[in-house]
């Protein structure tokens, strides 16, 4: 797999992101790891020292009215981003050809925007 993103430039930035979602009244789950070197099936760490050759990171951010954003960014520059607004409105995001980190920060603010309302930690 192609290595386009840092995952761990993108840690930090969700690490960044989660005080000012957290002040937003949004809760936000540990950072979970995937080891692409590991043997399969591939467990999820939230320590980083157990994870040597990072191929994905994941994140869950829980709102208001049961609310959740699940996202798993892979570094080959795609994710997994899963949704529930509410009843009526869940599904999946559009999120292929991611090529940065500022690419990944840009994505965010849609996808927080699109689950909690732009009123709601977005930027």
């Amino acid at each position: 797999m192609d290595h386009v993103l840092d995952l761990d430039e993108v840690a930090a930035l969700l690490a960044q992101r989660a005080d000012a979602w957290t002040s937003a009244g949004l809760e936000v789950g540990l950072l979970t790891w995937r080891d692409g070197a590991a043997p399969w099936p591939q467990p999820h760490h939230t320590d980083r020292e157990r994870v040597h050759d990072p191929d994905s990171l994941g994140i869950v951010v829980t709102g208001p009215a049961d609310t959740v954003l699940s996202i798993v960014l892979f570094r080959g520059g795609w994710a997994d981003v899963d949704f529930i607004a509410d009843l009526d409105d869940s599904g999946r995001l559009p999120a292929a050809g991611i090529t940065s980190t500022s690419d990944v920060e840009t994505r965010l603010d849609h996808w927080v925007a699109r689950v909690f309302g732009a009123g709601d930690g977005a930027s």
